[in-house]
């Protein structure tokens, strides 16, 4: 007899979700899926607000990468009133370095929150280890002073976005043209000589290099497991800048395939031109692919381990994270990394990466210019606007249209998670063959694996979520005993 097993919800991860796992007579797996369950109206519910609005309200579709909703808005709204890259008129260089330094910082702080709050747990106690023990909680337990440098090290990121953008959770810089303030003396040197239970830049670096030091050890102990877990191929993309190296914050789209080849490159505002979107009944999250190759062939992926295999070398102001992606790189030996948990080796490297470049930004004089603003006149105004980023997730796309008066009437975000849903069910898919084939007696440890694969791509459902048609809709009445009284679904 056909079996049906059910993950809900997927735990680790933000948002809602859930795994169905579909397995025939002999146990042998037929099918496997990631079904994100929630929906959010966040690109219906902004028009008829005002453009300038949009960066601060669309960021709230996340409390972990609003920096990157904001800056991507931040663009688009470039666009729209001609200060855009798209019109070799952009933002002052004051005004750019300054976002960059928000955005690094973002990445920091959400790196080590999924990195060590949330996957870690399986590399230090294993896949199969008791759940009460695979959690942050017992990361206390099994090694309190990696836990204090961890909680160190995400406060410092958290300060570098309160330096930037005033508060540590949807904070306002970016303007339409540029920025609202420049970085403070005094904020840079707390950030450089750390203060007030602070830490400093130095042992920002210093501790960063601790997340390196997890995974290699992991990496060491269970080379053959980690090396095989969830080795899915997908083309890989992000923005690179005029070096060819991965851009979090500008650059052209770039996509490359197992031979690190180009496929395809593209200005982003091109993007529809040569991407779809499919839907699929049993999913609110659309599944993304270059019109040219078709879904299987054309989906990618997006995120750490898409950028390390994009990028050829990091610059030699960040030597650190320059020699981990050389090792990085070397273990392929020059192909294209597709092993699912590598996906946490990239996402260390890019912590040591963030960490140096923000010291680099923080003694950069740019980051005290007053030159901070462009206002253009009112006849450069396009009423549209695209502005793409590398959220800590991948690539993340922001498109807006507006009327004459300001007032938005299109709004189409297309993040990071909705780029890797084709790979993430692929990879739910090969674990579940890994770990459930021919197994009758079906254990905690071998569910969890499937949830493991799943957390590598630090999902975000809650900013992925969107849904063709009405969502369904149940009203239930019940009387004073709590018996059903009357429902009507929509």
């Amino acid at each position: 007899m056909s079996r049906k097993l059910v993950i809900d919800p997927v735990t680790r991860i933000e948002g809602h979700g859930k795994v169905t796992v579909y397995l025939d007579d002999n146990n042998k797996v037929t099918g496997a899926r990631l079904h994100v369950v929630e929906f959010r109206g966040f690109e219906k519910f902004i028009q008829g607000h005002p453009y300038w609005e949009a960066p601060m309200l669309l960021q709230r579709i996340c409390g972990i990468c609003f920096v990157s909703h904001h800056l991507c808005g931040a663009k688009a709204l470039d666009d729209m009133i001609g200060v855009g890259y798209s019109t070799g008129n952009s933002v002052t260089v004051a005004a750019e370095k300054i976002r960059r330094l928000g955005h690094y910082g973002q990445q920091l702080q959400s790196h080590v929150t999924a990195y060590f709050y949330l996957i870690a747990p399986e590399m230090l106690f294993g896949i199969d280890a008791p759940p009460e023990q695979r959690n942050v909680l017992g990361l206390v337990e099994a090694d309190p002073e990696l836990v204090k440098r961890v909680v160190a090290l995400r406060k410092w990121g958290q300060e570098v976005i309160v330096a930037v953008l005033g508060k540590r959770m949807h904070g306002i810089s970016s303007i339409p043209g540029g920025v609202n303030n420049n970085l403070s003396i005094e904020a840079r040197d707390r950030l450089l000589n750390g203060e007030d239970g602070l830490i400093g830049v130095d042992t920002v670096i210093e501790y960063a290099q601790d997340a390196l030091a997890v995974f290699h050890d992991f990496h060491e102990k269970n080379r053959e497991m980690v090396d095989s877990f969830g080795d899915v191929p997908a083309l890989n993309m992000c923005l690179v800048g005029d070096d060819d190296n991965v851009d979090y914050y500008h650059g052209k789209m770039r996509i490359v395939d197992k031979d690190k080849n180009i496929v395809q490159e593209l200005d982003y505002h091109d993007y529809l031109d040569h991407f779809s979107e499919a839907t699929e009944e049993w999913s609110y999250m659309k599944f993304p692919y270059l019109k040219a190759l078709g879904r299987e062939e054309g989906s990618v992926r997006v995120g750490p381990l898409a950028r390390l295999n994009v990028t050829k070398s990091y610059e030699d102001s960040t030597p650190l994270a320059k020699a981990a992606l050389e090792r990085f790189h070397d273990y392929t030996k020059g192909k294209a990394n597709n092993m699912t948990l590598h996906t946490n080796w990239a996402r260390a490297i890019e912590i040591l990466h963030s960490a140096e470049q923000i010291k680099n930004l923080l003694n950069d004089a740019d980051l005290q210019s007053t030159n901070l603003l462009l206002t253009p006149p009112k006849s450069d105004w396009t009423g549209e606007g695209v502005g793409v980023v590398e959220a800590p997730r991948g690539t993340l796309l922001h498109h807006y249209r507006a009327d004459q008066e300001g007032n938005m009437t299109f709004c189409n975000l297309v993040v990071a998670t909705t780029q890797n849903n084709t790979v993430m069910n692929r990879t739910v898919k090969s674990v579940a063959e890994e770990f459930l084939n021919g197994n009758e007696l079906i254990t905690e440890g071998m569910m969890n694996a499937i949830e493991v694969g799943i957390r590598a791509y630090d999902p975000c459902l809650s900013c992925a979520t969107h849904a063709m048609g009405q969502m369904p809709l149940i009203v239930s009445v019940f009387d004073a005993d709590g018996k059903l009284v009357d429902e009507r679904t929509r």
